[in-house]
């Protein structure tokens, strides 16, 4: 049950809300993203298990195989407090600065096309992609891009500090006679 404080910041929320607005959902390490739609009901990717929902997250469901999409998810509608359980919920169109959304009434129509679609990756079809394609046209995730660079990034210092070690311990290695 949401605490009566995460209840009147969703409603807040849920106030300023218009049809084509995308909403984050912050869950903890991810956020989960859904279109607004109207009348107290959003369009989003959700898995089985109520993945997605009530801020329950199942490792199983975080990769695929050899970017094969799982069965185990499906676009579907809800009702907003629903799927915000316990998450203090936030309107996110932050990419209007950088990308032209499309008209509200194309955005809920381009959530409503795809209802009962069945299908998930982590890495290239996920919430936020869903989200993201229906008010630009576009699909992208900022959480996998993050994950990504910073795996790189992770990589990249382990190898260095890895390489510096090695050189550095070549110098003072002593060899037997």
């Amino acid at each position: 049950m949401a605490s009566s404080e995460v209840v009147r910041h969703n409603r807040t929320v849920l106030a300023s809300l218009k049809e084509g607005d995308l909403i984050e959902f912050p869950r903890g390490v991810y956020s989960h993203w859904a279109v607004y739609i109207g009348n107290e009901d959003v369009i989003h990717l959700a898995g089985d298990d109520n993945d997605g929902i009530n801020a329950e997250m199942h490792s199983a469901h975080l990769t695929s195989f050899s970017g094969q999409c799982f069965e185990k998810a499906v676009i579907r509608q809800d009702n907003f407090f629903d799927v915000a359980g316990l998450s203090k919920a936030k309107r996110n169109n932050d990419r209007d600065g950088k990308k032209q959304p499309l008209p509200r009434s194309q955005i809920v129509k381009n959530a409503k096309s795809r209802l009962d679609e069945v299908g998930f990756n982590v890495l290239n079809r996920n919430c936020q992609h869903f989200a993201t394609w229906c008010r630009y046209g576009v699909a992208s995730s900022d959480q996998v891009d993050f994950l990504l660079v910073a795996t790189v990034l992770s990589v990249g210092v382990v190898a260095g500090a890895f390489i510096i070690a090695v050189a550095k311990g070549c110098n003072k290695w002593k060899y037997p006679r």
